[in-house]
């Protein structure tokens, strides 16, 4: 690649057009700015398309840029993406658009202009978090994200939405609070040992002493448990997705709650390694009461964006358990699900919002009998939902497999409290779908209409994903696996892919011929 600052251009594009769509001229329904808005959406592929068909495979940062920026400790604007980054970017570049063009009506419930500026400063900040190579860096970026979502969950959505957006602020920023005592840390180090510095490079090479490890991994993994999120401190989740409008939960749910398992992949294990492992017995608790609650409180709920927020709560539980059983199966399962993951639940909370916007309500217990007037809504929704459950065939079901393998090697009551997660998300999926769609339908519904166009062509691009990564994930995959296999050289396990030995493989080959 050449010189060219391929990265830097690709978080300006989204954060010039919040500013131009910001202070377009106000009219009713602002067609100009939702034009403009998702323009500049769509223009922040072509730099992370470039990113991606030059990027390779295993081959540590790539795209690397470096400026020194507050010399005083350290500081520098220092960008780069390795695989997990890299697909991160590549998550958030494509559902940007994908939830303007689906909130397209929704958005002109408020201030128009405002919501497509601050979905597109949403996305400049969230790239930046994604490809920041430098401590102090991502720490402002991870900050910085708090200001767009807060405006979008509190200028727009349902009645309560002040204070879901308020709980949202007060939890997130004690999470940061906690964090910025470890990144200091992390400069007390470096400068104890020589020159201060916040690159990732320049800490990954540090001798850090047992103790301290330990306390700085507090420090980050409790702000990234916040923000994944992870029981017991999730109660936000919940009620965001039920006040906020379905763009927004999908940029909070799919988007802005990765950052909380890409930093503790990043630097919890990437950092602080030993540490890492002194707390993976706590972890891989909490892991698992977060899939097993998660799920059975979703069971309960009548409120379907409640439901489906609540939903991740299970889905996060796998992905950080796949995180911290160390092992190759899990790190990648559990990378691959953070996609598949972001490509179902968007899918999901779309289709949602499309069917509370005709009916009128989010309560699955006023709902009934719709398949037979919106087939093409229903059927989404069950393949939307189904793909949440972990359905054979769609791209769920192979990170969860790789997750629930990893944890049964890790120990064996872990894997079977993991598989529950499979029966309880079928129930919670397909009890709501029978609540909503099957059975009478009341006089209410005869006036009601399926999708159409824009809609099918907003949720198109997710089911194809679904579906094609569900039978051919290696175009994924083969970005991972070298990314799991650097981190987990990092942390210092050895986990060889098994192998078949020759003179069974030559005895295999006789029986065959």
């Amino acid at each position: 690649m050449n010189d060219f600052p391929w990265l830097t251009t690709l978080i300006l594009v989204p954060l010039v057009g919040a500013v131009v769509t910001a202070f377009l001229p106000s009219r009713p329904g602002a067609p100009l700015a939702k034009q403009v808005g998702v323009a500049f959406a769509l223009l922040a592929l072509v730099p992370a398309v470039v990113v991606a068909l030059d990027f390779s495979a295993g081959g540590g940062f790539q795209a690397e840029e470096k400026h020194e920026w507050i010399g005083a400790f350290g500081a520098s604007y220092a960008v780069g993406v390795d695989g997990l980054g890299l697909l991160m970017v590549l998550l958030t570049v494509v559902l940007i658009p994908i939830v303007m063009l689906a909130s397209w009506r929704d958005s002109d419930e408020g201030n128009t202009r405002a919501f497509f500026a601050w979905t597109l400063a949403l996305e400049a900040m969230s790239l930046a978090v994604f490809t920041a190579t430098d401590v102090f860096f991502f720490y402002v970026v991870f900050e910085a994200t708090l200001i767009p979502a807060y405006f979008l969950i509190g200028g727009f959505g349902r009645a309560g939405r002040g204070r879901a957006a308020t709980k949202f602020l007060i939890y997130q920023l004690a999470g940061g609070l906690v964090m910025l005592g470890s990144v200091i840390g992390l400069y007390v180090v470096s400068a104890n040992q020589g020159t201060p510095s916040y690159l990732l490079e320049d800490l990954a090479g540090l001798d850090i002493a047992g103790d301290t490890q330990k306390w700085l991994f507090v420090g980050f993994f409790v702000a990234f448990a916040i923000k994944a999120p992870m029981f017991p401190v999730h109660t936000w989740l919940a009620d965001t997705t039920e006040k906020a409008t379905t763009g927004t939960s999908v940029l909070l749910v799919c988007i802005l709650d990765k950052i909380g398992t890409f930093g503790m992949l990043r630097f919890c294990l990437g950092l602080l390694p030993d540490a890492s492992q002194w707390a993976t017995p706590v972890v891989v608790v909490l892991a698992l009461i977060s899939i097993v609650y998660g799920a059975l409180v979703a069971i309960g709920q009548d409120d379907i964006l409640r439901l489906i927020g609540l939903t991740s709560l299970s889905h996060f539980g796998l992905i950080v358990l796949g995180i911290f059983v160390f092992s190759s199966q899990g790190g990648s399962g559990a990378i691959l699900y953070m996609v598949n993951h972001g490509i179902a639940t968007a899918a999901l909370f779309l289709v949602a919002g499309f069917l509370i916007r005709r009916r009128g309500t989010s309560l699955i217990s006023q709902m009934g009998g719709i398949e037979k007037r919106a087939p093409v809504l229903a059927g989404l929704f069950l393949i939307t939902g189904l793909a949440a459950c972990g359905l054979p065939g769609l791209s769920p079901f192979v990170s969860e497999m790789l997750v629930i393998i990893a944890a049964f090697g890790h120990a064996w009551w872990a894997g079977a409290v993991a598989v529950t997660a499979i029966v309880l998300s079928a129930v919670y999926i397909l009890w709501m779908y029978q609540r909503t769609f099957t059975g009478p339908a009341g006089p209410e519904i005869e006036t009601f209409r399926d999708l159409d166009r824009r809609e099918v062509g907003t949720l198109a691009p997710l089911i194809l994903a679904l579906v094609l990564f569900g039978f051919y994930p290696m175009p994924l995959l083969d970005i991972i696996n070298p990314n799991v296999e650097t981190t987990l050289t990092q942390v210092g396990v050895t986990d060889e892919a098994p192998t078949v030995p020759a003179a069974d493989h030559d005895v295999a080959e006789g029986a065959h011929q």
